[in-house]
């Protein structure tokens, strides 16, 4: 396997074919008469909000006996060919130059790995190897096509929270489609922090720059809910950035899962939680790909200011 040098895509090779290698003949087998259709399968549910979908359509395929050793396999062969598709994909360089780290993680991850695999996990590594989902950060990877149907818009405004969205999202051109969705890689968060973050969003106006067909970027998150600012400070700047940028906030609700995760990493806000004093919503964070770009191109010229002072 040559890597094209050309992408800068510089992993250790031999991590996923040694993953291939320690496959039983049968569950091999089963990899190699996958390998395609699967890949066929999950492009085909990638533009479902369910950012999931794509892993669920290769259950699907794979049927319920499959292990998670054939799951492995397949995200290790599809990795292989992964610099093919992103040759492929003219992606901008603020892309390219984040594949090293990412595919060198995912190398270490699949060596090491045993026992059984997180559903989450094996949903964005399907995503990442198959290239529906492209690095935006350290710790922060792309969807490159998810939809913003008016339904959540308007359930924003029936709900009383405010007619503010739905006059931005006619701005925005309403049903255009499709949009470039965040996701937090738990694995590494190295760069879950503001200037991660930072550089994630102007990752995505690269992407949007180089793909007029985009509407923006959205993000759906517990961690975009107003009362965050002043209960977990440092927390702020994912959502206070995006509005200074132009995006704009659209109202999700509570969920058995944002409760879990708002209370997992903080312990105070766990106890906020557990006392009814806090209730973790969710949110759904627009930014339009005009303001967006022009976000982008005014971090630029901030930064080369401050290097020149």
């Amino acid at each position: 396997m040559v890597w094209p040098m050309d992408l800068h895509l510089t992993p250790d090779v031999s991590a996923f074919q040694a993953v291939l290698a320690r496959l039983s003949p049968e569950d091999r087998a089963r990899v190699d008469a996958a390998l395609e259709p699967a890949a066929v399968r999950a492009a085909e549910a990638a533009p479902h909000w369910d950012f999931e979908m794509p892993a669920k359509a290769v259950d699907g395929l794979l049927g319920p006996s499959v292990s998670d050793d054939v799951r492995r396999g397949l995200v290790a062969a599809w990795a292989l060919g992964l610099p093919d598709r992103v040759k492929a994909m003219a992606l901008p360089a603020e892309v390219l130059a984040l594949y090293p780290y990412w595919i060198d993680q995912l190398a270490a991850f699949l060596s090491k790995a045993e026992g059984d695999y997180d559903f989450d996990h094996w949903s964005k590594d399907v995503r990442f190897s198959l290239a529906l989902s492209v690095p935006g950060a350290k710790s922060q990877v792309i969807d490159l096509s998810s939809p913003v149907g008016p339904g959540q818009i308007i359930k924003h405004v029936r709900e009383g929270w405010g007619f503010g969205p739905l006059f931005r999202y006619l701005a925005a051109g309403a049903k255009r489609e499709p949009w470039l969705e965040v996701h937090t890689e738990s694995r590494w968060l190295r760069g879950f922090n503001e200037d991660g973050w930072n550089e994630a969003w102007a990752t995505a106006a690269e992407i949007c720059r180089t793909r007029p067909e985009l509407a923006g970027m959205i993000g759906s998150s517990w961690f975009y809910d107003p009362p965050l600012t002043e209960i977990s400070p440092r927390l702020a700047h994912l959502r206070l950035n995006p509005l200074k940028g132009g995006a704009f906030m659209v109202h999700q609700g509570p969920g058995e899962i944002h409760t879990e995760r708002a209370g997992t990493a903080s312990a105070s806000r766990k106890a906020l939680i557990d006392s009814g004093e806090y209730t973790a919503r969710s949110w759904l964070m627009v930014w339009p790909r005009k303001e967006l770009i022009a976000w982008a191109d005014r971090r630029k010229m901030e930064e080369a200011a401050s290097h020149q002072a």
